[in-house]
């Protein structure tokens, strides 16, 4: 939802900040690799270790990048098929490693079965929603949009542990709870999308063969 009421607003900070880099000689792909390596490295050393607040903060600030690598592919003027792929690949990296992360600490240094359930349904749900998408596009089918798309799951989580580093108890668990049910909430909306696609785009198939039919047969009855 997010990338819907917030795109307009967060291009106007990051665009300048994508032409400057674009200036200075850097890459959308570098930005996107630069990002992912930080963020999946803070992750796996920060949360195993009880370090939250510490795993909160360059987390969220290495995941930032991702939203300058689109501004620097606008001030170039063109985007291109490896990077969307790239860009699409290092995410589920970032959303894995964080979960997996997260998960451990509920495991290992806080153990806390439900919370550590929750940490690897949202795992789960975060690759799956984006399967879906892309295996629809791929398909020629719209499933974009949703309740919980990538911001919004790393806002829910990264606030909890966060609240929890700061000393707020029991923030990581109701969180990840949180997220988990607006998770499957928001796949059966992306399989509710896929399906009034392809029923859209098989109503139109029909209608195309009916009318090709009937030119078929028109030809034919003519003298």
């Amino acid at each position: 939802m997010l990338n819907i009421f917030a795109r307009a607003s967060v291009s106007r900070v990051t665009d300048p900040i994508g032409k400057a880099l674009v200036r200075a000689g850097l890459t959308p792909n570098a930005m996107t690799i630069a990002g992912t390596a930080g963020a999946v490295i803070c992750a796996l050393v920060f949360f195993p270790n009880g370090y939250l607040l510490w795993g909160t903060f360059t987390v969220w600030g290495f995941a930032m990048l991702d939203l300058l690598d689109g501004a620097m592919a606008r001030a170039r003027g063109y985007g291109t098929p490896f990077g969307a792929v790239l860009d699409a690949t290092c995410d589920r990296l970032v959303d894995g490693a964080l979960f997996a992360s997260i998960a451990w600490w509920c495991f290992v240094v806080e153990p806390n079965h439900r919370a550590a359930a929750a940490a690897l349904i949202c795992l789960v749900l975060a690759q799956v929603i984006s399967y879906v998408k892309a295996r629809a596009e791929a398909s020629g089918l719209a499933a974009d949009g949703g309740l919980i798309e990538r911001a919004e799951r790393l806002i829910i989580a990264l606030v909890g542990t966060g609240l929890h580093g700061l000393g707020v108890p029991y923030t990581v668990e109701i969180t990840l709870w949180a997220l988990a049910a607006l998770s499957v909430v928001t796949l059966l909306q992306r399989m509710a999308m896929v399906a009034k696609a392809a029923k859209a785009v098989s109503a139109e198939t029909a209608s195309a063969k009916a009318v090709s039919a009937e030119e078929g047969a028109a030809t034919e009855a003519q003298p």
